[in-house]
């Protein structure tokens, strides 16, 4: 019987969904995303939101200017879609090589998603002209009302909402991100190639037990939200089963403490810094190490008709200690880390 390997080489992989705010925020997080990853999918809510791609222009050299010096990273740019976006504008972002997708975030679903969609029917001429140049269609798939209860979400969304359009837009390539549940894994399976799923580091560990049951931990605290055990279970098996349709998302979306930790907590879990390592302890749980270059590396660049990265990184089975927070320059500010403090079997080799 073979041992496991202590030390693995795959090529550069992808953050196909990343949040790295802005200002300070933005220079203190990107370092950690761009060391590792060649590119990644930037989410655009911010305050107020990317949606033009004159907006996109602007924050792309934002991100531009933040990198470190001698960095290899692309930053890949959405548009947040509102009941108002403009068919046409998307259409040019896309074309102009600017915008790589469009993003819908239900109104009120998450962290500064207020201006998000309240009317599905408002974007459907947009959904039409994207299907028409094959633009992607990214996804927080969340159905929101004062009658759904939060664990139920992804589910309800793809009932009501996803399972329909998939019907009605054939030709549209979405992605339904960081997919939390059984319901939503089988659902990406079933639609795929047409859909596909990021999945995150923290929704192939933690369960609403780790949260919840032993004191209320705001560091565990994302949208959409941690469920049980067999919903992890499902996660699992779905991103180390080699399947085309599931490809890396981090949601890496960090938050100042004193947000974190209010009495009205805000979601968004920083995990840039741990994310590489966690998933290969997870690959490695389950046996199937050969296969998170599949994840990690090729699933979502096929996704987004891109090419794969040209280089490969190298990981080791050598434990760390993952650091407890990360200090914004500048600002009396600090974020904490997921896994903060913890000691960590896999490391990047330098």
């Amino acid at each position: 019987m073979s041992s496991t390997p202590t030390r693995i080489t795959i090529r550069r992989p992808d953050d196909w969904h990343l949040h790295v705010r802005d200002g300070k925020m933005l220079e203190a997080v990107l370092p950690y995303t761009a060391s590792v990853f060649g590119r990644a999918i930037l989410m655009p809510n911010l305050v107020p939101p990317v949606r033009t791609t004159r907006d996109a222009v602007a924050y792309r050299a934002r991100v531009l200017a933040a990198l470190p010096s001698g960095a290899r990273f692309t930053p890949l740019m959405t548009c947040y879609v509102t009941d108002d976006t403009d068919p046409d504008d998307v259409a040019r972002g896309f074309g102009e090589g600017v915008l790589a997708a469009a993003k819908l975030y239900p109104a009120n679903a998450t962290t500064n998603s207020a201006a998000g969609v309240t009317d599905y029917r408002r974007i459907m001429r947009v959904l039409e002209r994207m299907e028409k140049i094959d633009m992607p269609f990214l996804m927080h798939g969340e159905h929101v009302d004062d009658e759904t209860d939060i664990f139920d979400r992804e589910a309800v969304f793809i009932d009501r909402h996803l399972s329909k359009w998939v019907k009605q837009f054939p030709g549209l390539r979405m992605v339904l991100e960081h997919v939390s549940s059984k319901t939503g894994v089988d659902f990406v399976a079933g639609a795929a190639p047409q859909v596909g799923g990021t999945i995150t580091p923290y929704h192939l560990r933690l369960t609403r037990t780790d949260w919840l049951g032993s004191g209320l931990k705001p560091m565990m605290y994302a949208m959409p939200v941690i469920k049980t055990a067999a919903d992890r279970a499902a996660l699992r098996k779905a991103a180390t089963s080699g399947a085309p349709c599931y490809f890396l998302g981090t949601d890496s979306a960090p938050h100042p403490l004193a947000r974190k930790v209010a009495v009205n907590g805000v979601p968004g879990i920083f995990n840039a810094p741990v994310a590489l390592s966690t998933y290969a302890e997870v690959f490695e749980a389950e046996g199937a190490l050969v296969k998170l270059d599949a994840f990690a590396s090729l699933n979502g660049p096929k996704h987004y008709r891109l090419p794969p990265n040209e280089d490969a990184i190298t990981l080791e089975k050598s434990p760390w200690t993952a650091p407890v927070e990360i200090k914004v320059a500048g600002a009396d500010e600090r974020a904490l880390v997921y896994r903060g403090g913890e000691t960590i079997a896999w490391r990047l080799v330098e």
